[in-house]
């Protein structure tokens, strides 16, 4: 629901395909959040706050849940493919796919508050 209202929101000023490379993005954050920061034994609130600027968008998601390991972003070295695509793992594909769409990325935690900033490129086409 928030993937698809924030898109609304916007998609006069972002084509299809860069639709996709911020829906992928913001999915993965997502998801990290929901399966790392507050994990199975807890709920918590997620803030998403999106700024449309020239040739990029910036969002800034907030959660409450466990910090990253380290205090760090983590790298995102893709995961090893093995002999075949049978083999492949299925996750492990996250920063790596955020890495390579985001331009920038920032990531600090304050007062229990992970604060994360991610600005991903728009090309209007």
């Amino acid at each position: 629901m928030l993937l698809y209202a924030l898109l609304k929101r916007f998609e006069k000023h972002i084509g299809p395909s860069d639709a996709g490379s911020v829906e992928l993005v913001l999915a993965e954050i997502l998801n990290n959040i929901v399966e790392h920061a507050y994990g199975e034994e807890s709920i918590g609130e997620v803030e998403v706050v999106a700024d449309m600027l020239p040739e990029t968008l910036v969002c800034n998601v907030q959660d409450w849940g466990r910090s990253l390991p380290g205090l760090a972003i983590p790298e995102g070295a893709l995961p090893s493919c093995g002999a075949g695509i049978e083999t492949l793992p299925e996750g492990g594909w996250g920063w790596a796919l955020i890495r390579t769409v985001a331009s920038d990325l920032d990531y600090r935690r304050d007062a229990g508050c992970n604060r994360l900033r991610v600005a991903i490129p728009i090309s209007f086409e």
